[in-house]
């Protein structure tokens, strides 16, 4: 039997349609998940699956469907374009053995991918991953017929969830309007019917499904948000919402129309949480998410543990202890109480609640968090540069000790190897303000796609740029 190309990353196995996304290689997947259904968990309480808008996504899910039915494992198989979280959701809900998401999140139009939820709706640990890559390219074993396969619908029971985590009523009240985005994606029409079901003034624009994602990777960052921007400004709402291709990543715009990065969105709902509500527990977040993260858990005596890039690590975590929030710089952020998992609705949700309590727009919340805690500015780059290239690039960087100065003039401090390897830089102009954020540069190889991404966080927006450039040249070899 031939080797499958199927290898479980950071999230889940992601690939290229028709070339190593095919059906065969779904079914392997299919098969070895089905497999450790068996050995580890009680198969018995089935499986759920569920599917986004990419191209095929449907049928590749029903192909799931039928390849764990052979199995002898019962599945409730989604009857529409389910977000993640909802099926997420609906595995713990239902109580089920775990669960297949056929989606790509939010990579180009031409990938898809399959993630497995594990029964406490949440990604798949590091150890379960491991055991379902160990079951690839091992024979099967066939139930005498096939378990049934039922198609329901998860959204209902989720969309309650969501709903009763925030405070419809008084986002209703507010008199605030929101731009909603759903970037072709599965959070689709979700936000904008709860917010006219409850009389909130809002325009929605690309809500409708569209596998090609037309001009865009449906990733809520710059430049693929700009649409928002533009309409968030054009019609004077007070903040542009955003989900990503599978709707478990947040992005935003202010009131006009400038992108606020997952860092400050994050920032913004862990300062009203840790506010406003008693909700006990730590606070996470990834070593390439912003410092501000800090600082906001310092003021309110929260203790803050900083965790590898993917949100496994957020889910290890609340399933070990007592957690508030978990987030990554990507806009993936959860909270415990509702789910170990992502979810851009319901932060989406929740950040029209923090505006409404607050009685500001998205901007001027920015505005009192940078004036409170220090500006902190934030950029990202992505090579994709050879294999060899890349690995040339981590030598040259791994290679720099403190006391040497090479990003921008700045001297290495010190150096975390942590996820990367990540540089700690004295900034002349932090001397200049008083508050500053710390600055570092951070380069890593990404776990889900053939690339090399430069992180940068400072305290202002010219030196983020000088330092990501500086490192560009640093990792092509110049």
């Amino acid at each position: 039997m031939a080797k499958s190309p199927v290898k479980f990353g950071t999230d889940g196995w992601r690939g290229v349609i028709a070339d190593d996304f095919t059906f065969e290689n779904v079914r392997a997947a299919a098969e070895a998940i089905a497999a450790y259904v068996h050995h580890h968990e009680d198969p018995s309480k089935g499986l759920c699956i569920g599917y986004d808008t990419r191209f095929g996504s449907k049928a590749f899910a029903r192909t799931c469907a039928e390849v764990v039915a052979a199995t002898g494992i019962r599945v409730e198989l989604a009857n529409g374009i389910t977000p993640t979280p909802a099926l997420s959701f609906g595995v713990r809900g239902r109580k089920a053995a775990g669960g297949i998401m056929i989606t790509s999140s939010h990579n180009p139009a031409n990938w898809n991918g399959v993630k497995y939820k594990a029964s406490y709706g949440g990604s798949g640990s590091p150890s379960i991953i491991a055991l379902i890559e160990s079951y690839l390219d091992k024979p099967v074993a066939r139930a005498a017929s096939p378990a049934e396969i039922v198609e329901v619908d998860f959204v209902p029971e989720y969309l309650t969830a969501i709903e009763a985590f925030t405070d419809l009523e008084l986002i209703a009240k507010s008199g605030m309007k929101f731009c909603i985005d759903s970037m072709y994606g599965a959070g689709g029409t979700i936000l904008a019917d709860i917010f006219a079901r409850i009389g909130v003034d809002h325009v929605a624009i690309r809500t409708n499904p569209d596998p090609l994602f037309p001009g865009i990777n449906p990733e809520p960052i710059e430049p693929h948000i700009r649409a928002l921007g533009e309409a968030t400004a054009a019609n004077h709402c007070h903040a542009g919402l955003c989900t990503d291709g599978d709707a478990d990543r947040i992005g935003a715009t202010d009131e006009n129309g400038v992108f606020v990065d997952p860092h400050k969105i994050y920032c913004v709902l862990l300062s009203w949480v840790l506010k406003y509500k008693d909700w006990p527990g730590a606070v996470t977040r990834a070593f390439n998410t912003t410092k501000m993260l800090d600082r906001i858990c310092k003021k309110y005596g929260r203790e803050l543990i900083e965790h590898g890039i993917g949100f496994k690590y957020v889910v290890d975590l609340m399933r070990e202890r007592e957690i508030v929030m978990g987030g990554e710089e990507s806009g993936g952020i959860g909270f415990q109480r509702h789910l170990p998992e992502r979810d851009g609705l319901l932060n989406c949700l929740v950040l029209a609640n923090v505006m409404a309590q607050e009685g500001k727009t998205l901007g001027e919340l920015v505005a009192d968090l940078q004036a409170e805690y220090g500006e902190h500015q934030y950029g990202r780059i992505d090579l994709h540069i050879p294999e060899d290239q890349k690995n040339g690039a981590f030598a040259r960087a791994k290679a720099l000790k403190p006391g040497e100065t090479v990003f921008a003039g700045m001297p290495i401090l010190r150096v975390e190897t942590m996820d990367g390897v990540k540089f700690f830089l004295d900034n002349p102009e932090a001397k200049t303000k008083t508050n500053a954020a710390e600055t570092w540069l951070l380069l890593r190889a990404s776990g889900t796609e053939p690339l090399m991404r430069i992180y940068s966080e400072s305290c202002s927006k010219e030196s983020v740029a000088k330092l990501l450039e500086s490192a560009r040249g640093v990792a092509l070899g110049g």
